[in-house]
């Protein structure tokens, strides 16, 4: 299960930050590290002391200019956030998101992806919005404040604890050891097929003038909200794809040919 989790650090602006991170995932057995669009070094003196002797993580690290290609592959993204937003996302403690683990898991081809933001201001709404749900840590409300390496180690531990509890639930329990995983049509859509269905589903809505995106109104915001909030499977957005280009071509049919020049 844990091998099945990616931390993300997106602009990333200190490199002892960076080593910081490294070792509570080393610490909880996470070994996947991805780092969009880093502000400094990613490997110097400060990130490998920082690391003691995590820094193999740093040399492994995956390096995307964008979140969209560093979770492309992911079944799951889920955001740290400090604070509540203009539009209400589903959100999970710690503890509730390493509860969801073991049967996110099951799923073949399944990859969870904890993203954490910037040290000074966090993931962006935009940024938020491309993931499924938002996990905040309690903090004492008069000194909220986390260091970056001391959140990922807080996530980490309780993904660290669920793993261990379902390590012990399968040592005595023989049938669990003969789960088979969902069939690979039940396979859940990954971020990069919810991003081309929210493009396909954008455009088409502007194509049917159900959609103004000079005058968005938050609407794509709320349709990735109740999508991501459903989970879809492949097969589900093959479907909601096909009624897409169907709409599209009737429109384009019942319109006629362009005039001619």
């Amino acid at each position: 299960m844990l091998e099945r989790l990616r931390t993300v650090l997106i602009g990333t602006s200190h490199s002892g930050n960076i080593g910081g991170v490294a070792r509570a995932m080393h610490n909880m057995g996470l070994d996947d590290l991805a780092l969009v669009a880093p502000r400094g070094e990613v490997i110097d003196q400060e990130s490998i002391s920082r690391a003691s002797g995590a820094d193999h993580l740093l040399h492994q690290a995956r390096v995307s200019q964008t979140l969209d290609e560093a979770v492309a592959d992911c079944t799951l993204v889920v955001g740290a956030s400090a604070r509540s937003r203009t539009l209400p996302w589903p959100m999970l403690s710690p503890r509730e998101l390493a509860a969801r683990l073991p049967d996110e898991c099951r799923q073949e081809g399944a990859r969870i992806a904890l993203v954490f933001g910037r040290e000074d201001s966090g993931l962006t709404n935009d940024e938020l919005h491309r993931c499924h749900a938002h996990v905040h840590i309690p903090t004492n409300a008069d000194f909220s404040s986390l260091n970056l390496a001391a959140a990922v180690q807080v996530v980490a531990y309780e993904c660290r604890m669920a793993w261990l509890e379902q390590q012990a639930s399968k040592a005595g329990s023989d049938h669990q050891k003969a789960e088979k995983p969902p069939a690979s049509e039940e396979q859940r859509a990954s971020h990069a097929d919810l991003e081309r269905y929210f493009a396909h589903l954008e455009q088409t809505l502007t194509t049917i003038g159900f959609h103004d995106p000079q005058k968005p109104r938050q609407l794509m915001a709320r349709l990735r909200r109740l999508y991501l909030r459903a989970r879809p499977r492949r097969i589900e957005l093959n479907i909601l794809r096909g009624i897409l280009t169907a709409t599209n071509k009737a429109v384009t049919d019942k319109a006629g040919p362009p005039p001619r020049p």
